[in-house]
Order: C-alpha cells, then sequence, then structure tokens
C-alpha cells in the first residue's frame, strides 16, 4: 500500500512537474536589458521611449519566441554585473562576442557584424588607419569595448581617450578636443548625417581582428543558461528566413549589417 501510495504520489509530482514547465514554456517573461545611448542600434529619445535596430530586433525574437520582454537601461560599464546580478536576463545591445567575456556571460550566434572605423574632422592630415597615421595623435573611444581595447593594442604611438559612451567622445571630436575617434562604421555614418557630425569625415574601416572585435554582436546571457541561448538562436534564425530581419534592416540601414554567413 505504501508502495503504491508513494509511486501515486511521484507521479503526480512527475506530471505536476511537467505542466508547470508547459506553463512556464508558454509565458516566457523576460527583462532586456540595453544601454539606450549607441544610435541607430539603440537610443533613449527625450520623451523616454527606447528605439533603433537593436530594440525592433529585440522585439522581434520575443515576438518569436512568444515571450512577454521589458526593457531595462543600463550604463554600458555595469551592463554586464546587472546581469549577472540578476537585473535583467538577456543583453541586447550591440555587445561583441569576445573570449574576455565569453568567460562571464554566454552569447548567442551572431545578429549583426558590421566593421570598426576611424573618423576626423573634414581638414584633418590622417591618410589612414595604421598605427604610423594616428601616430601622434589624440584619439577617442568608448571605454569597455571592443574598439578601445582594439586602439589600446594597436595605437600605441597616439594618445587614447576614453569616454563613457560614443556620444560623449563625438562631441568632443565635433569641439576639437580630439583629433580622430574610432567606432562601428554604422554609428559614425549615423553621427556624421547630424549637424555636430558635418565637421567630420570616415577616413578609413578597420579590417576585425576576430580575437579582438569577435564574430560580430551577439546577446548575451548569464552563465549556463543553455536553454535560453537556443530559444534566441532559434528565433534568430526564424527571423531571418522569414523577412522580418531584412524589414528591420532596411528600416535603418542600406547594405545587409548581418554579414556573411560564416
Amino acid at each position: 500500500m505504501r508502495i503504491r501510495m508513494r509511486l501515486a504520489l511521484a507521479i503526480s509530482a512527475a506530471a505536476l512537474a511537467v505542466g508547470m514547465g508547459a506553463a512556464s514554456a508558454q509565458d516566457l517573461s523576460l527583462k532586456i536589458g540595453t544601454e539606450g545611448a549607441y544610435p541607430p542600434f539603440n537610443n533613449l529619445t527625450s520623451d523616454g521611449k527606447l528605439e533603433g535596430f537593436d530594440i525592433d530586433i529585440a522585439n522581434a525574437l520575443c515576438e518569436e519566441m512568444k515571450a512577454k520582454c521589458e526593457f531595462v537601461t543600463q550604463d554600458w560599464d555595469g551592463i554586464i554585473p546587472a546581469l549577472q546580478a540578476g537585473k535583467f536576463d538577456a543583453i541586447i545591445a550591440s555587445m561583441s562576442i569576445t573570449p574576455e567575456r565569453a568567460e562571464k556571460v554566454d552569447f548567442t550566434n551572431k545578429y549583426y557584424n558590421t566593421p570598426p572605423a576611424i573618423v576626423a574632422p573634414k581638414d584633418t592630415d590622417i591618410k589612414g588607419v595604421t598605427k604610423e597615421d594616428l601616430a601622434g595623435k589624440t584619439l577617442g573611444a568608448a571605454t569597455s569595448t571592443t574598439h578601445f581595447n582594439y586602439a589600446e593594442k594597436t595605437y600605441t604611438d597616439s594618445t587614447l581617450k576614453g569616454y563613457p559612451t560614443s556620444q560623449e567622445e563625438q562631441l568632443d571630436l565635433a569641439n576639437g578636443r580630439l583629433d580622430a575617434i574610432t567606432d562601428d562604421i554604422s554609428v559614425l555614418e549615423e553621427w556624421l548625417k547630424t549637424p555636430d557630425g558635418a565637421c567630420c569625415k570616415v577616413v578609413g574601416t578597420i579590417t576585425p581582428v576576430v580575437e579582438i572585435h569577435g564574430p560580430g554582436a551577439g546577446i548575451a546571457v548569464r552563465k549556463g543558461e543553455t536553454a535560453l541561448v537556443e530559444k534566441f538562436n532559434a528565433a534568430i534564425k526564424a527571423i531571418r528566413a522569414n523577412g522580418k530581419y531584412k524589414e528591420i534592416n532596411d528600416k535603418y540601414f542600406t547594405f545587409d549589417v548581418y554579414g556573411g554567413d560564416s
């Protein structure tokens, strides 16, 4: 009798667990962390609205996964610690997949990959993007980014200044406090369209170094959350196939920012 009761209880518990699992799968709720200071990828407008490629992609992925998602803005320098602390469940903020970051978080496959570039005033004497071209110059880059890391390793004959956001480095370049800045080509080209950016031009693009720049931007989740990574990967593949990715891409860019499939 006791054996039968225990067996019945075990079956009931297993059924309850399965039922709870099914319910949680149907009612997936996620908090998405983003910066809100990196147009055209993510930007917080004056009225407090988040917009940009990252935001639209995140919404499309959540819709594909049938997940209820809300956004949380977070300063870039603290975005990984905030994820680890449980402030949100995933980072969708143009975060490059790098070995250093992969020690702290797990990444999905890339959802875009665009090259870095150098921008300088229109009357600059900088001719290219090599170490020699930038020798003796003062270069700005956002800290805790692959752009800063690359500049620190490459432009050792230059003075490198770090900034909390891309917008602050852009402002210093426009005001003559820098000789050049380095960032993602799409971010820089977006800025060049603005009145402040009219001062400057793209000097050239940088060939990405995989060990520094990684294979592209991915979605970061806490270590060990494999099931969530797989859900995001399946959703990225689905929106690439069903045309939603292209629709969002074409809203912001004149070329496919996803890059090659390798």
